[in-house]
């Protein structure tokens, strides 16, 4: 290991740690308390936004739950580089908040299509001329319930200049690009799915009213890894699509792993070139914000995190050549397992020679072998048939899992394949 790979790593594993965290949070209350502010969050809302729209349902209770001012800020959509599949993500969205919706017994429906660019318009003037209203809550909700029902009316007052320059400005200097946003704090949390780190702050800083429930507003399903009974027939199929760059993907590891072997199904690996090495934009501050949010669910599923040495061009073209042949010889699971927690908790380089034979031997393949598939470049017309066939499924983006017509994005919606399962096993 290069004396940079240390260093990096271990700097990459103190922005990650708890630690820093917690020193970061005191500090930041500390200053509160000397100023003798009380708690603020600050909510971003992107009105065509599904995901923002059961967040606003979850923010009315959180409201009556925390004793916090709550700021809301109207937003638009993300730029180009945030959203670089952008008609993919908003299909998804709807399709996603919808499947959420009815987990968290929030209200969602989706319609097939997005609101029309007037409806847009029209609940982005009446929203904003309701922020700051006493009867904010009521009327925000109302608004959201019409654009998305296709019942909205035109606006009767007109609004002068872009009604989300503001919210756009604050968010931007706060450092992030997505809607559906709180922040607290330095902290940021993403709709429903994060809502729950945020709640817990707050209680631990005493916040919480009293006699509130404790319990979360929403929190993500556990799997629950029932072994089903074997079926006669075929074995059902678990596709899991992954990326060597991607932190979400270690995180979904052993559970994709767990699930295969619960339900008896066949874990298949199709793997694809990172975003960033297909030409599509990932910038700093998006990749900030990814690393710290996969810190805390690494936290909470108990998984090493952080001693990150970046696999990004040829560490992950070198994984990927020795994957392809690892998986012929049964043991691909084993390599991805191995070469995801060596890059994004160990530290090790896997861009050299020294870092990749630990990683191909912890896996339990020969490296003399091994080394001899970095002169092949096969695995690049395997890569390529797993990113056209994502996109040809509406999908994107890593860590996807498949099965059957059911496909989800992301580690966080592995309970939706767990059911798929259960259904096909049952």
């Amino acid at each position: 290991m290069s004396l940079k790979t240390l260093v990096v790593s271990r700097v990459a594993e103190a922005i990650t740690s708890a630690q820093r965290q917690d020193a970061a949070r005191d500090k930041f209350e500390k200053e509160r308390l000397r100023q003798g502010a009380r708690h603020r969050v600050d909510y971003f809302h992107q009105i065509d936004d599904p995901y923002g729209h059961l967040a606003l349902q979850a923010l009315d209770v959180f409201r009556s739950r925390y004793d916090v001012d709550l700021h809301v800020w109207l937003v638009g959509p993300p730029d180009d580089w945030a959203a670089p599949e952008r008609d993919r993500l908003i299909a998804y969205a709807r399709e996603d908040s919808a499947r959420l919706a009815k987990r968290s017994g929030f209200a969602f429906d989706d319609h097939g299509v997005q609101p029309a660019p007037d409806a847009v318009r029209a609940a982005q003037a009446q929203f904003a001329e309701a922020l700051g209203a006493e009867d904010f809550w009521p009327r925000a909700l109302s608004i959201n319930r019409a654009l998305w029902d296709g019942t909205i009316e035109p606006s009767a007052t007109a609004v002068t200049g872009e009604p989300c320059a503001r919210g756009d400005a604050e968010r931007a200097r706060l450092g992030h690009f997505m809607g559906a946003m709180l922040h607290y704090g330095g902290e940021w949390y993403w709709g429903i799915d994060r809502l729950h780190y945020l709640e817990t702050r707050l209680r631990g800083v005493g916040a919480l009213v009293p006699g509130a429930p404790t319990e979360p507003i929403f929190a993500a399903p556990d799997l629950e890894l029932k072994s089903a009974k074997q079926q006669a027939g075929e074995r059902p199929v678990l596709h899991w699509y992954l990326s060597f760059r991607s932190p979400y993907t270690y995180l979904s590891l052993h559970r994709a792993k767990a699930l295969a072997d619960a339900y008896g199904a066949e874990l298949r690996l199709r793997f694809v070139l990172p975003m960033v090495m297909r030409g599509l934009p990932v910038p700093q501050m998006k990749r900030t914000y990814f690393t710290l949010d996969n810190a805390r669910e690494a936290r909470r599923l108990d998984i090493p995190f952080g001693r990150i040495s970046d696999p990004v061009g040829k560490p992950v073209e070198r994984g990927y050549a020795i994957l392809a042949w690892a998986m012929q010889q049964g043991r691909g699971y084993e390599f991805v397992d191995s070469f995801l927690s060596a890059v994004w908790s160990q530290g090790v380089d896997a861009g050299s020679d020294s870092g990749m034979k630990q990683i191909v031997e912890k896996a339990g393949l020969p490296w003399p072998e091994a080394r001899e598939q970095l002169a092949h470049e096969t695995w690049r017309e395997t890569a390529e048939a797993n990113r056209l066939e994502l996109l040809e499924i509406g999908h994107w983006g890593v860590p996807c899992f498949r099965v059957n017509d059911v496909c989800v994005w992301g580690q966080d919606r592995m309970w939706v394949i767990e059911d798929a399962l259960k259904e096909l096993t049952s």
